[in-house]
């Protein structure tokens, strides 16, 4: 199944799904590889196994073997992340925040592809799973490194749009069982 498969997958009631899902991964901006590897990534992060089904394909023909892994690498980290530092903070006791985390993420230090790739896949993974802490932290990053609100606001719209196609096809796939 192609990008145009998965919009005609979608039902009528979700038409800006479908208009949507072209127009921020058909008609985006971004270059390739920032493009592809938050597809892969918010693909993961949306848990829905006809998305990833059916954009890991093309995503992985529009990246590097490195920044295929990389992709995959910034939605394993932030998933423990998101959960971890989202907890944290919406814990009424902020002594938590003193505490030392503990966790590896030394992906992030290293991902194998440039920085701000990594930073961006991050930033739109944690849109998905609500973390205002790493929203917040990825989005400084981003724009310390000169990117635009607009690039940044691109990865949102991806994941948003990603995250709602994931939702609306497995709703259908149970309520058609």
């Amino acid at each position: 199944m192609s990008l145009s498969d998965l919009k005609s997958a979608l039902p009528d009631y979700a038409k800006d799904l479908k208009l949507n899902l072209g127009s921020v991964i058909g008609n985006s901006d971004l270059p390739a590889q920032q493009l592809w590897g938050t597809v892969l990534a918010t693909a993961i992060a949306s848990r829905s196994p006809i998305v990833l089904r059916e954009l890991e394909p093309v995503a992985k023909e529009n990246l590097s073997p490195e920044a295929y892994t990389a992709a995959k690498a910034a939605a394993a980290v932030m998933a423990m992340n998101n959960v971890f530092y989202r907890t944290r903070h919406l814990l009424s006791d902020h002594e938590y925040g003193n505490l030392r985390a503990g966790l590896r993420m030394n992906v992030i230090g290293n991902p194998g592809v440039d920085k701000v790739d990594f930073e961006l896949w991050s930033f739109a993974v944690s849109a998905i799973n609500g973390c205002g802490m790493c929203l917040d932290s990825h989005e400084q990053v981003l724009r310390k490194a000169g990117l635009e609100r607009e690039v940044i606001q691109e990865a949102f719209k991806i994941a948003s749009v990603i995250q709602a196609t994931g939702v609306t096809l497995d709703a259908e796939a149970v309520l058609a069982e």
